[in-house]
C-alpha cells in the first residue's frame, strides 16, 4: 500500500507539497488545507513588479508578495488570526515612499533582516503567528529573473520574436510565449524544500499563471531532480481560462502540452480540469494520456461571478486524486 493509500485507510493525513505563486497557489492551498495539516507551500520568487519589485530592488531579499499570499492562505480561521491576515494584506495609502506596500511585505522583509537574511526562519515565525495550517518555503534561496522568448501575433512585425526579461514584462507583452528560462539557471534551494519533496505523498502544480508561476519550478534543476526522484503522486490543476498576455487563446490541452515539454523526467499522475471549462474533452483526454496520467473532470469552479476555483469543490477533487476522498 502506497503512502497516499495508507492515508486513505486512516493511518495519517497525506503529506502534500503545493507549488505555485500568487492567487493560483492561494486557491490550491485553500483547498488542500481542508484535506491535510501536513502541507508545504513552495512559492515562486521571481516577482519583479509592484511592492515586491520595489523591495527586491532596494534590499537583498526575496520578493515577499507571493510568500505573503501563501502565508495568509494557510492562516488559522480564528478571529484573531483572521484580523492579522487582513492586516498583512492591507496596502498602505498616501503618496509617499511607502504608498502601495502591503503591510505583510514589510513585516516579512523586516523579519528576514532581523534574522540575518534567513528567509525560512522568518516564514516559520509568521506561520506560528498566524497559526498556519502548514509551512511556506521559497522555491529558491535567491531572487529569480524569468527570461522568455515571445513571438508576436502580428504578421507584419519585423521582429517576430523578442527576448523579454522579467515576470511583469512577460505577462504584459503581447504575443505568445514560446519558451522560458530562469536566471540564475541553477539557483540554490533550501534543504527544507528538498526534504519536503522527498517525504511527500502528493505534489500539486497549478492553478496559476502558467509561464510565470507554474513552470518556473520545473526549470530549477534541483527542484526538478527532486521531483523526478520522488515517489509522490503528482497532480496538476488546470486553469479555468487562458491568462491574457501569457496564454491567450490556449486551450486546456495546450496548457498541458506546454507543461509536458517542461517535465524533464517528472512523472504526472492526475490532471484535474473544471468540467464546464473544457470544450474539447476528447482532445484533453488524449493530451492527458500522452502524459501517462488520468483525467479528472469535476465541477471545481465557483458558481457565478469571475472564474475562480471554489476551495470546497476543488478539495473534493484533490482529495479523490490523493486517495483521501
Amino acid at each position: 500500500m502506497g503512502a497516499a493509500q495508507g492515508a486513505a485507510a486512516g493511518t495519517r493525513p497525506p503529506r502534500v507539497v503545493a507549488f505555485g505563486g500568487g492567487h493560483g497557489l492561494a486557491a490550491a492551498l485553500g483547498a488542500w488545507r481542508r484535506i491535510t495539516p501536513e502541507l508545504t507551500a513552495v512559492v515562486t520568487v521571481a516577482d519583479d513588479g509592484g511592492s515586491s519589485g520595489r523591495i527586491r530592488r532596494e534590499m537583498p531579499v526575496l520578493p515577499p508578495g507571493d510568500l505573503r499570499m501563501a502565508l495568509t492562505a494557510l492562516a488559522d480561521e480564528a478571529d484573531r488570526t483572521r484580523d492579522m491576515a487582513a492586516l498583512l494584506h492591507h496596502r498602505l495609502g498616501g503618496s509617499g515612499v511607502l504608498a502601495g506596500h502591503p503591510v505583510g511585505n514589510l513585516v516579512l522583509t523586516g523579519l528576514v533582516e532581523l534574522h540575518g537574511g534567513d528567509t525560512v526562519r522568518a516564514l516559520d515565525d509568521l506561520c506560528r503567528l498566524l497559526g498556519a495550517r502548514g509551512r511556506v518555503l521559497p522555491m529558491a534561496d535567491v531572487p529569480l529573473d524569468l527570461v522568455a522568448r515571445v513571438e508576436s501575433t502580428d504578421p507584419d512585425d519585423p521582429a517576430r520574436t523578442r527576448t523579454i526579461r522579467g515576470q511583469v514584462a512577460i505577462a504584459t507583452t503581447p504575443g505568445r510565449v514560446r519558451d522560458i528560462i530562469v536566471s540564475p539557471p541553477d539557483p540554490p534551494v533550501h534543504p527544507a524544500v528538498l526534504e519536503a519533496i522527498a517525504a511527500a505523498d502528493v505534489v500539486s502544480l497549478g492553478p496559476g499563471s502558467w509561464y510565470t508561476s507554474v513552470l518556473p519550478h520545473l526549470l530549477v534543476p534541483r527542484l526538478r531532480a527532486a521531483l523526478a526522484a520522488s515517489s509522490a503522486r503528482v497532480v496538476v490543476v488546470l486553469n479555468l481560462e487562458p491568462q491574457p498576455g501569457e496564454t491567450d487563446g490556449f486551450s486546456p490541452e495546450e496548457h498541458l502540452t506546454v507543461l509536458r515539454a517542461h517535465l524533464g523526467g517528472v512523472p504526472l499522475h492526475t490532471v484535474i480540469a473544471d468540467v464546464d471549462s473544457v470544450v474539447d474533452r476528447c482532445g484533453l483526454l488524449s493530451a492527458v494520456r500522452e502524459c501517462g496520467a488520468e483525467l479528472v473532470l469535476a465541477p471545481v469552479a465557483e458558481l457565478g461571478g469571475a472564474p475562480r476555483h471554489d476551495p470546497a469543490r476543488l478539495a473534493t477533487a484533490l482529495g479523490a486524486a490523493a486517495g483521501v476522498g
